[in-house]
């Protein structure tokens, strides 16, 4: 990790922001661009489970498993993401690669590696991201990618959700929390850059689970954490779950409180990737506000504001004693 970080309270942040983080990093803006470079899931496949988490519809969040066809190169990926970046935001100037749909890291080393290397020698191109999940992280893989990341910025987003077993449970992930802090201590005995994805607002959660998740992302100190809310799209369990009325969902003002209580915890060094989910709208059913541009965030400021504090406010107090 970093030792030093750049002075975003002074920029007028009340977090410390993936952008802010990547100006830090490389001196210029730069965008994340979805690749799919056609992973299953132990979950679907059948190895652990054949439902998948019941969130989980891979082409509602990936432009990259909409759009593009199995026989399109992972260099084509690129040319197109970034051509759709630049129309969307003229000031995109340098690219990371996501590998984005499904789990990324469910390859062999080899094939793994010859992705990322045909990522990284594309010009655009400065670093790599690569979504998993905590329990398709073996030591070849992670051999590979330290070596990989001597000459690249290399960044492993792993899913976790929660820390809580009655919502891994509740959201059929077939992994428990000891399992993830196995993978990430494997990964920083190597050195790894390490982002977490978490969801909040899961039902059965109350603020005090909430904050003890905090409490041990806090403890754990990754690079990064991406926060999600809990929101519905077609063709999932959670689907059916939210049609029939067995599940509710929080609202903005809810969820808000529950990521600045979050981010109060966490210590100012953390880079927030992102605070809410967001799905392509022909997939999305609920929460509305989950499809209104910048719902999420301004709200969450306007809590911030509201209790004049911002990320680490409750850092040192409330690290916990293991």
């Amino acid at each position: 990790m970093k030792s030093a970080f750049p002075d975003w309270k002074s920029m007028g942040h009340r977090y410390f922001p993936l952008g802010v983080s990547m100006r830090y990093e490389f001196g210029c803006a730069v965008w994340k661009v979805s690749v799919d470079v056609g992973c299953s899931c132990p979950n679907i496949d059948g190895t652990i489970g054949t439902g998948g988490c019941i969130f989980c519809n891979a082409p509602s969040f990936a432009p990259s498993r909409r759009f593009h066809k199995p026989e399109v190169s992972i260099s084509e990926q690129i040319d197109i993401g970034i051509r759709q970046l630049q129309r969307r935001y003229g000031k995109a100037e340098k690219f990371i690669a996501y590998f984005q749909p499904s789990t990324n890291t469910y390859l062999m080393p080899e094939r793994l590696e010859q992705f990322c290397r045909t990522a990284l020698e594309h010009s655009e191109i400065v670093g790599l991201t690569i979504g998993t999940r905590p329990d398709t992280l073996p030591d070849e893989i992670l051999d590979m990618l330290e070596l990989l990341s001597q000459t690249a910025w290399i960044q492993l987003e792993i899913g976790l959700q929660s820390i809580h077993q009655k919502s891994l449970d509740f959201l059929n992930r077939r992994h428990n929390y000891p399992v993830f802090r196995d993978a990430f201590e494997r990964c920083r005995q190597r050195n790894l850059r390490l982002g977490i994805h978490l969801i909040l607002g899961i039902p059965g959660e109350d603020r005090n689970d909430v904050l003890a998740t905090a409490r041990e992302i806090a403890r754990l100190q990754p690079d990064c954490v991406k926060l999600h809310h809990l929101y519905v799209v077609r063709k999932t369990q959670l689907e059916k779950l939210w049609q029939t009325g067995k599940i509710r969902l929080t609202t903005l003002e809810e969820y808000a409180g529950l990521v600045v209580d979050f981010l109060e915890v966490l210590p100012p060094n953390i880079v927030i990737d992102r605070i809410s989910g967001e799905a392509d709208a022909s997939f999305l059913l609920a929460p509305d506000w989950t499809g209104i541009k910048h719902a999420a965030r301004n709200a969450v400021n306007q809590e911030f504001q509201h209790r004049c504090s911002f990320q680490g406010f409750r850092h040192d107090s409330a690290l916990p004693t293991l």
